[in-house]
């Protein structure tokens, strides 16, 4: 499995379900690489891993504890689970700049409600779908993820910093 095929089994499940959310993916996602070649839940592990490295970033931190009322390490992780929930180009665009989670519908939908956007499943669909095929644990060997250092030192809790980093969706969600 590489990268496209990876996003493709995302879009797939997500253009399967009516109005699919976190926990659905996750399942879809597990059942999908539950039938598939092991090598190839030995290839999503990893490349499921590599986007979170990727998104491992400090604006994207940022943004995570702007909607989510806070982001701890897990809370962080969980985040990034959603955003991966969210397919390719969503993926992209706000690793890219993490102000246009500011237009997204389910992040404003999440500010007027006052609802966490976060999904944990996603990150053990690989885990589980090769349980599922082997009734074994997947190996600890069978991935790697190196996090980049952070950059930047920005107090989350200052407002005045949230809104010069992330003027868009501080005032979609501190409106001043």
């Amino acid at each position: 499995m590489n990268r496209d095929q990876f996003w493709a089994m995302i879009d797939k499940v997500r253009a399967d379900l009516p109005q699919p959310d976190e926990e659905e993916i996750a399942t879809g996602v597990t059942d999908l690489l539950a039938a598939m070649p092991l090598a190839d839940i030995l290839d999503a592990q990893q490349l499921l891993w590599d986007l979170m490295a990727e998104s491992y970033r400090t604006d994207l931190w940022g943004a995570a504890y702007l909607i989510n009322g806070g982001a701890s390490d897990d809370g962080f992780d969980c985040f990034r689970g959603w955003l991966i929930c969210q397919g390719r180009a969503t993926y992209e665009a706000v690793v890219a700049d993490p102000d246009s989670l500011a237009a997204v519908p389910a992040v404003i939908t999440a500010a007027a409600e006052g609802t966490d956007l976060w999904a944990e499943d996603i990150l053990g669909a690989p885990y589980d779908a090769y349980h599922r095929r082997t009734g074994q644990d997947l190996p600890l060997d069978a991935w790697t993820i190196a996090y980049p250092d952070l950059e930047g030192d920005w107090d989350f809790e200052d407002s005045e910093e949230a809104f010069r980093h992330l003027p868009r969706l501080a005032e979609l969600l501190e409106p001043r």
